[in-house]
């Protein structure tokens, strides 16, 4: 699988008005992502990625996150059997926050 590189972050215009990809992870190095159903839109769950979950989620097309209560990356649905399969993905204006749009088969 070919890696996946995300853009430095130079200015706001960069950032807010240009088609790069820079997102923003907190101190911690998480960000949070809202995800729902393609075919409801219910919220199915708020979880967190950092840059490696995100790399994964973009490259694969299903949902990965970053556990906070346990410290470790996890692909949805490994262990349930609900792999949540990402029909789109929107990032925010300043890059900090995500949606995921996905179905769960």
């Amino acid at each position: 699988m070919t890696q996946l590189y995300f853009q430095p972050r130079t200015t706001v215009e960069q950032v807010e008005e240009s088609t790069d990809l820079a997102p923003k992870f907190g101190e911690d190095g998480l960000m949070p992502c809202i995800t729902t159903d393609a075919t409801t839109g219910e919220v199915l769950m708020l979880g967190w990625m950092n840059a490696e979950a995100f790399r994964l989620t973009i490259q694969t097309g299903e949902a990965h996150y970053f556990s906070r209560a346990r410290q470790v990356l996890w692909h949805k649905g490994a262990t349930s059997g609900l792999i949540q399969t990402v029909v789109e993905a929107r990032i925010d204006d300043d890059q900090d926050a995500l949606l995921l749009i996905v179905t769960e088969n």
